[in-house]
């Protein structure tokens, strides 16, 4: 059986329902081919609430607010409760289903960072829940035998069943009651299958949830949407406003190569491996003196010192930006998923996370088991202008560290873990993500990446020169008109050179 309409014509926005949902519960993570593309398979469902002011109908648009660009779509089998459930087994909460739909649980993962989990503000927009067209009626389905399809602009994007359901649609129903009421009219957006990705303005998106193998084969037909560019951008006085890093964009492409994160050698970093074992050879003092060279003075991340003294790091820079503690920001922004811990999941292969902690060596601004992670990343190496926790322990992973000091003490004590791949000030140099950086026993030095390639030609040839006149001193010659060069040294050093 198939309803065409809702019975709330006074909105067009709930004209596919019954009537405007008291609620509309979203599942996270439901689907074995989503979990298993997600890299963790939760034992238990989890959900968050959106607000009924983000359904939309069939057939209308999106914005993609001004400033982002990570609108991720997911096509998923809707519910819509058709008798109240309270504490119902889970063997008679389908009963309590009145109606089946098609649904897209659109996000923005630009604005996760500020309330991950809850998922308000990423999931809430308005026409973030389309819903419809038609409903079917759930006493003529079965649960498990349900298809969700997603197109976008004629691509067929997601294609799976509910047989491939972590928890059952009926258990999910059950679970919910037993810690609220379901009320006639609320929406189960019960999870997206693999193939979730990001949106563009112009592009159409459509989700279809049918029962191919019940008779008549009944479709809630397509559920259509199209993004468009929003033109009012988010106020930074009010609240947390749009921040991105490769994680979000990884998890809103569904994967980091998806998300054209693994295109450049190594990792995202456009270093080449060319460019990487010629930095590898040069002395950090010679890069700085072709820098300054080139009118950069301001590029030597003062007060840090390698863990180890044999130490080298070369690599490209991500961020982390550490604030002055304060407590009632830290119980906003310390805990779980923060900044501090996206940075480190975020980094690949190449990568040097460099952390702003504003020269203060009285608290640890990471420990070991950070380390670790970076280290299983990939991660080229870290350079804090703070201090290191579990000094021995992070020594011990192997890793470049660069740091001003150790202490036993947690973040916490000083700093707020606030933002990530955004310039930072470290050792009294600027450090803009992308950024290359080398280090030795001598220090780091930071290179915009534009020059890298000839600041690095330059100091290999100075090294060559610099060699020769040592090996000139080291015979008995004086320094005076050998360093520097004069011009009958020059001469003879230019052709000691055309023998070579």
């Amino acid at each position: 059986m198939v309803e065409q309409v809702g019975v709330d014509a006074a909105d067009p926005r709930f004209a596919a329902l019954p009537c405007r949902p008291g609620k509309v519960v979203a599942v996270h993570l439901s689907y074995a081919s989503r979990a298993d593309q997600r890299g963790r398979r939760p034992a238990q469902p989890s959900y968050f609430l959106k607000p009924s002011s983000s359904v939309a109908a069939s057939g209308g648009t999106v914005e993609r607010p001004a400033g982002t660009e990570l609108l991720a779509f997911e096509g998923e089998v809707a519910l819509v409760i058709g008798t109240d459930a309270r504490r119902v087994r889970v063997e008679d909460a389908w009963r309590h289903v009145g109606w089946v739909t098609a649904a897209n649980d659109l996000g923005l993962y630009d604005l996760r960072a500020a309330d991950r989990g809850s998922n308000l503000r990423s999931k809430g927009g308005d026409g973030f829940t389309p819903l419809g067209p038609r409903l079917l009626d759930a006493r003529a389905l079965d649960p498990a035998a349900l298809r969700v399809r997603t197109w976008v602009d004629g691509e067929l994007r997601q294609d799976d069943t509910t047989a491939g359901l972590l928890f059952p649609l009926a258990r999910l129903v059950a679970d919910l009651s037993q810690h609220l009421t379901l009320e006639r009219g609320d929406v189960v957006l019960t999870g997206t299958p693999a193939g979730s990705s990001v949106l563009r303005p112009g592009e159409v998106v459509e989700v279809e949830v049918d029962a191919p193998d019940a008779p008549g084969a009944p479709t809630t037909g397509r559920l259509v949407t199209t993004v468009v560019e929003g033109t009012h951008p988010f106020d930074a006085a009010l609240g947390s406003t749009p921040a991105v890093d490769d994680h979000q964009r990884a998890e809103a492409w569904g994967s980091r190569e998806a998300a054209g994160l693994d295109d450049a050698e190594p990792g995202a970093t456009g270093l080449t491996p060319e460019l990487r074992e010629k930095l590898l050879r040069v002395p950090v003092a010679a890069l700085s003196g072709q820098l300054r060279r080139r009118g950069l003075d301001g590029v030597s991340i003062d007060g840090v010192r390698p863990l180890h003294p044999a130490t080298r790091l070369v690599g490209t820079a991500r961020t982390l930006r550490l604030v002055p503690g304060r407590e009632d920001l830290f119980a906003r922004h310390g805990g779980g998923q923060n900044a501090q811990k996206r940075a480190f999941d975020a980094l690949g292969p190449g990568e040097v996370l460099v952390i702003e902690a504003r020269g203060r060596a009285d608290a640890g601004t990471f420990g070991d088991v950070l380390a670790l992670r970076a280290h299983a990343r990939g991660a080229a190496g870290i350079v804090t202008d703070g201090a290191v926790r579990d000094h021995d322990a992070v020594a011990a992973v192997g890793i470049p560290v660069y740091a001003a000091g150790a202490h036993p003490a947690v973040l916490g004590r000083l700093h707020v873990p606030w933002d990530t791949d955004v310039a930072v000030a470290c050792g009294g140099t600027t450090v803009e993500p992308g950024d290359v950086l080398v280090g030795d026993a001598d220090g780091v030095v930071v290179i915009p990446p534009a020059l890298v390639a000839e600041v690095v030609d330059a100091a290999l040839a100075q090294e060559e020169e610099d060699a020769w006149v040592a090996e000139q001193v080291a015979a008995g010659h004086p320094v005076d008109g050998l360093f520097p060069m004069d011009a009958a040294w020059r001469a003879r050093f230019d052709a000691w050179r055309r023998t070579r």
